[in-house]
Order: structure tokens, then sequence, then C-alpha cells
């Protein structure tokens, strides 16, 4: 009888645990399916953006590939020009919406850090130059704005998303790469210390 009693109690038991296991998943289930709803809801109102959840650098090491275009003054230019320089190469274009998103805090860190040897050059993936230049105009960009309607760079860097930064040091070999929108803090603590070298 004893014997029977603890069996059943076992089992109560087990029932027991596995009806709190299943609240549990249950709760944990609407607490993400909330915040995603809470994420969606603020990414549409635009109060929650890429670059305020944070974009975070990846460190690489390879040779930079020496990207030759024409700029928006018909002048043929290189990312050799800038050798002895820290480049920021951003890949972008002038539909992606984190693309535009970004380009005040380029511009921003660029006007801060340009004077140290540090420059940016954002090549526009795709679009003809005329639309280029009207976005550089409108936006009052002032580092070098390449328009690439053949898509030479994206190719040469083999990038598939945009925007998609990548830092080269002052000998030309690409140190830091991310894709999406980045913040200043993020600049700062990453790219600054490569300036600074």
């Amino acid at each position: 009888m004893s014997a029977n009693k603890s069996r059943a109690q076992a089992r109560r038991q087990e029932k027991s645990q596995q009806q709190i296991m299943v609240l549990l998943a249950v709760g944990i289930g609407m607490i993400l399916l909330a915040f995603g709803v809470f994420l969606g809801i603020n990414w549409a109102k635009g109060t929650v953006t890429q670059a305020s959840i944070g974009v975070q650098p990846e460190a690489v090491n390879f040779a930079a590939p020496d990207v030759a275009l024409t700029d928006l003054n018909n002048k043929s230019v290189s990312l050799a020009d800038y050798k002895g320089q820290v480049v920021l190469y951003n890949a972008w274009a002038t539909w992606c919406p984190p693309c535009k998103e970004e380009m005040p805090t380029l511009n921003d860190y660029y006007q801060a850090h340009h004077q140290d040897g540090f420059v940016v050059v954002a090549i526009e993936d795709g679009e003809p130059a005329s639309e280029v230049a009207d976005f550089v105009k409108s936006h009052g960009l002032t580092f070098p704005v390449w328009p690439d309607p053949k898509f030479v760079a994206t190719t040469a860097f083999k990038t598939n998303n945009l925007p998609t930064s990548f830092v080269i040091d002052r000998q030309g070999t690409v140190l830091l790469t991310w894709t999406g929108a980045i913040t200043r803090d993020t600049l700062e603590k990453y790219v600054t210390p490569l300036i600074q070298k």
C-alpha cells in the first residue's frame, strides 16, 4: 500500500514539475513576443534604429583592393590616393534607409578627425552620378563621395549588404569591418585609436 502511495505521489510531483516547465516556457515565449512587438513598433516609429541597437566592428586583416573610379567632378580617383591616411570606406546607396541614417554620424566623425589624417570615402552602389550628387548636396556631406554605377568597389571588397564599412590603416591594410549603421561612440571606441597611432 505504501509503495502504491509513493508511486502516486511521485507521479503527482512529476506532473506538477511538467506543468511548471510548460508555464515557464509559455511565460518566456510571451516576454520574447512582447519585446519583438515593442521593437517592431518603435522601429516603425523611428525611435529604435539599427544604429541605436549597436553594430560592433569585426577585426580583419587583408590588403585593401585598389579601387579606382571617377568622382562627382569627373576626376579619376583611387583608394590608393589616400595611402598614409586612415580610410573608412563606406559602401552605401541612396535608397538604403540605414545608409541614410548613418550619414550624419559619418560626416560629424569625419569633421572631427580629418585633420588627423583620416578620411571617409563613401562609394555609392549603383546609382547614376546625378542622383548621388543630389544626395550629397541635400545632406551637406563634406567627405569624398564617389558614384559606382558598375559595382566595382563592392565587387572588389566582396560586399553583400549595405551599408558595409571597412577601415583601412595608413599602410593599406583593412583592419575593421561592419555591416549596418554605426554610432559615434562605436567609431570613437574602435576607429579613433587607429587614427591616433
